[in-house]
């Protein structure tokens, strides 16, 4: 996918960009494979390739109608940005704050958003166990996002604390997984929330995403999330 055809595929979703923002994606192309090259951010460097399967992708999200571009979203594990930076770049007034437990990502994407010149970014270096604990954040945002960080059920515990009463969490998955939500039912409905929907989200070549939707109902017990790395080696069952 060329900048012009994610520019027109988007356009279809009715998402129209104009030439700053197009302008502000190849950038963000520009310095993610300058600085792949010292630190190893993502697999994907070839420029459709980023284009489809991360800027693109990323945006998915707002195809969902539960999804506000004015709300306040927390994204874990975030890496090279992704899915929370190219949604800020579209939609300006959402609020963004990406946690990640590698301080060299935080060093790219502090250069990444101070070159974009976005407002309204938020960057932590912190395990997300820790962060999830934090009175600042604990339920704070109207959308969590993670994109294929581990499992469901470990997401769910790093993820759902954070999200505010009938908030969303989004879980971004490369495939469809019937073993991995049914594993992780038990543990949305012990930390307070609710299957809203897992739907299959089509890119432009024809490949498929899968967006898992969790909304909270009710407040995270106080326990959750547990001490850094005991949600993925103890998974909640």
């Amino acid at each position: 996918m060329r900048p012009e055809e994610f520019q027109l595929e988007l356009s279809k979703q009715g998402i129209k960009l104009s030439t700053r923002q197009m302008d502000q994606f190849a950038t963000y192309f520009h310095l993610l494979v300058k600085w792949n090259q010292k630190m190893n951010l993502t697999a994907i460097t070839e420029l459709e390739e980023v284009y489809l399967k991360h800027f693109y992708d990323s945006i998915t999200l707002a195809f969902s109608e539960t999804f506000n571009p004015k709300g306040k979203l927390c994204d874990v594990g975030s890496g090279a940005g992704f899915p929370s930076l190219p949604l800020k770049i579209v939609f300006p007034e959402l609020e963004v704050t990406i946690v990640d437990s590698l301080n060299k990502r935080i060093t790219f994407l502090t250069t990444l958003v101070d070159a974009l010149q976005l407002d309204g970014v938020s960057l932590y270096h912190d395990r997300a166990e820790t962060f999830g604990q934090s009175f600042e954040f604990r339920e704070k945002f109207d959308f969590v996002t993670a994109r294929a960080v581990a499992r469901l059920n470990v997401l769910t515990e790093l993820c759902l604390p954070l999200v505010k009463k009938n908030g969303y969490f989004f879980a971004l998955k490369a495939a469809k997984s019937e073993e991995e939500l049914a594993e992780a039912r038990p543990a949305i409905a012990l930390l307070g929330g609710k299957l809203i929907q897992a739907e299959d989200v089509s890119l432009p070549n024809g490949d498929t995403r899968h967006i898992i939707i969790v909304q909270k109902k009710k407040e995270t017990p106080k326990k959750y999330p547990r001490k850094p790395g005991l949600p993925n080696k103890q998974p909640l069952k």
